[in-house]
């Protein structure tokens, strides 16, 4: 269902942005830039975050962390990731596969400021072997609400 979902939602949406599926596990970054051949902050990882009682979605490079100060500073409060039942429930994906695209429900989507750094990403598209090709610039514009700095990069 998942990766059907979000055919249908590319088909209306950006129907030039094919999904790619090699066969190959994208469930983690590092299988999906592997799987890729791409390095692994091009990865455009979706966690699914809640901070007090709003649920939302952020889309982020592959090595960046989510900074707790940062997230209360821009949301009010502490992240909590959310589970995997929890996010399946809340996206209609499992993890592995999260993506912004084709969701169950309606959820506020925001982009990393990391993810700027690339010309292209790579976020799942629904499955744990299917991606999608994007410029960040376009991803945002799809489905962001806004461009957040929320996360760190690795030293």
């Amino acid at each position: 269902m998942s990766l059907e979902s979000v055919r249908a939602w590319l088909a209306e949406h950006a129907p030039d942005l094919p999904i790619v599926d090699n066969g190959m596990s994208t469930a983690t970054v590092a299988e999906a830039a592997e799987a890729l051949g791409v390095e692994p902050a091009r990865i455009a990882k979706t966690l699914a975050v809640r901070v007090r009682d709003e649920t939302f979605l952020l889309v982020t490079r592959g090595d960046a962390r989510l900074d707790n100060q940062k997230t209360k500073a821009a949301f009010g409060g502490r992240p909590r990731m959310l589970g995997p039942d929890e996010t399946l429930a809340a996206t209609g994906h499992p993890v592995g596969g999260v993506c912004p695209f084709g969701l169950a429900n309606p959820l506020p989507v925001y982009c990393d400021v990391s993810l700027r750094n690339y010309d292209e990403v790579f976020p799942a598209a629904g499955s744990l072997t299917s991606s999608v090709k994007v410029t960040p610039e376009r991803l945002a514009s799809l489905v962001a609400k806004g461009w957040v700095d929320i996360c760190r990069l690795p030293d």
